[in-house]
């Protein structure tokens, strides 16, 4: 009898410890660990994408939380990462574009990893995080990139000679283009090992990082900001060969969406300047193809790596006390509505993958609540038990969701590229754009998410929406209207 007894005993106490609802104790202050994606749409297995071989960020999402409608405030990296790190929404004038300056701009915000390094964390910039490797350096006990600090022979400041290096080719034809000329292809694939790109080398420092953060007393906001899958997409050959290219296919929807104003399509400069692009008009299939392809190539070698980083973060038991967030800067478009890169207004450039994987919240859940950047700030430093200026953050705590999958999140958010202010709502994405001297309205975008996830019609003149613009509207004009107007 008594041993039936303690074996039921024993059975419940697995039962116990083994169900995801039940929490770690929490310690005051967790580590943090930021893996910071540049250019990563939701283009992932476990986000429904099952073309795309993404193992290692899947199981991440298996040990958190997936939020299936994360948006970033600008669709460009340097805005949008300020916007992110300061908490702050992007107004007329503020985080504009990939050349803003935190320091410049937003000279008296308590950024979050300032906030971190000032209650005794140790704070580590590895990769891109700012996007100017010399803003806000003070905010970090340390700053790396690779090769940056270097010694060079053309006398560069660190922030400069970075500038001069980071597309990292490696075939030796494309080495010789970008010395000579400042460019090069748009993608690349090499016989080389993972460690060898600018990527593989940082997160070779992200695993040094690990292991030297696991005998100090402190807790740590460490992070790793990849470039990939940014163009160049130049990846190992081994990430290329996951994918049969004549299964690669173009969106079905390579037009531009019915009544769109034309403002609305960018001319995706950003490619364009690569040697293998046309100046002008659409690429052929061909490259179409050659270019999903090394995009999807691209996400699989950070996968890998961010394997690599989540291991290391195991062995050396950290992960048991370590909230890992997984975010990017903004979506990406692989040529849907005709157009590549971001630098828009619609959903395929502005949806972001977010993932927060926490040992003391629930596990594998997956939630549809609208939630959007700015959020992340004041999350992480209530997870943390850190006071934060409240006065400064536009966004808000993700607590609740991460309590409560079912949690409906926020009624809108609000993105910003250019002239045009977009409100997005858990069904519309409504979007005006507006003189820049007396914020008049030029033209304006409806899309119903309900009935057109893809954005294919352009709805804003319909009757049956004529209620839903107005609405939409007058939020955009009451809610936001210090955005619009601000300074």
């Amino acid at each position: 009898m008594r041993v039936s007894i303690y074996i039921i005993f024993l059975v419940l106490v697995h039962l116990l410890y083994s169900c995801d609802f039940i929490n770690r104790t929490q310690p005051k202050h967790p580590n943090i660990l930021l893996l910071y994606m540049d250019d990563l749409r939701p283009e992932l297995n476990t986000y429904g994408a099952s073309q795309i071989v993404s193992p290692n960020i899947d199981k991440l999402a298996k040990n958190g939380m997936q939020f299936n409608n994360a948006y970033c405030n600008v669709p460009v990296c340097g805005a949008s990462r300020a916007s992110m790190l300061t908490g702050m929404l992007p107004t007329k004038s503020r985080f504009l574009n990939y050349n803003t300056f935190v320091e410049k701009e937003t000279p008296e915000a308590v950024t979050f990893p300032q906030l971190f390094k000032q209650n005794g964390y140790t704070t580590i910039s590895n990769g891109k995080i700012y996007h100017h490797l010399d803003d806000r350096e003070t905010d970090w006990d340390e700053v790396w990139r690779p090769y940056a600090f270097d010694r060079n022979d053309q006398g560069l400041a660190p922030t400069d000679y970075w500038q001069s290096l980071w597309k990292d080719y490696q075939n030796e034809d494309n080495i010789i283009e970008y010395k000579n000329t400042d460019t090069g292809p748009a993608y690349e694939k090499a016989m080389v090992n993972d460690s060898v790109y600018i990527d593989g080398l940082m997160t070779e420092k992200v695993i040094r990082d690990i292991k030297k953060l696991k005998k100090s007393s402190k807790p740590f906001f460490l992070t790793a900001g990849f470039i990939a899958p940014h163009l160049p997409f130049n990846a190992p050959k081994k990430y290329w060969d996951l994918y049969d290219r004549n299964g690669i296919k173009q969106p079905d929807n390579n037009y531009v969406p019915k009544n769109a104003p034309a403002i609305s399509i960018s001319t995706w400069g950003e490619m364009r300047a690569y040697s293998n692009i046309p100046k002008k008009g659409q690429v052929s299939d061909s490259l179409a193809i050659n270019l999903i392809h090394g995009y999807y190539a691209t996400v699989s070698y950070v996968d890998a790596l961010i394997g690599k980083i989540l291991n290391e973060l195991r062995e050396e038991g950290l992960d048991k006390n370590t909230i890992v967030v997984l975010v990017s800067d903004h979506g990406y478009n692989l040529q849907e509505h005709t157009q590549w890169a971001k630098f828009t207004n619609y959903n395929t450039s502005t949806q972001v993958p977010l993932i927060i994987s926490s040992p003391f919240h629930q596990k594998g859940k997956s939630t549809n609540a609208l939630v959007e950047l700015v959020d992340i700030y004041p999350t992480l430093a209530e997870l943390c038990n850190l006071e934060f200026p409240e006065h400064q953050i536009d966004g808000e705590s993700m607590i609740p969701i991460l309590n409560n999958e079912k949690h409906s999140g926020k009624k809108h958010v609000l993105i910003k590229k250019g002239n045009a202010f977009t409100l997005k709502t858990p069904r519309f994405s409504y979007t005006e754009y507006l003189n820049p001297k007396d914020n008049t309205l030029i033209t304006s975008m409806l899309y119903d998410h309900k009935t057109d996830a893809q954005e294919n019609i352009n709805v804003v003149n319909e009757p049956d929406y004529k209620d839903d613009v107005i609405r939409l509207k007058k939020i955009l004009h009451t809610t936001c209207q210090n955005n619009i107007i601000g300074e």
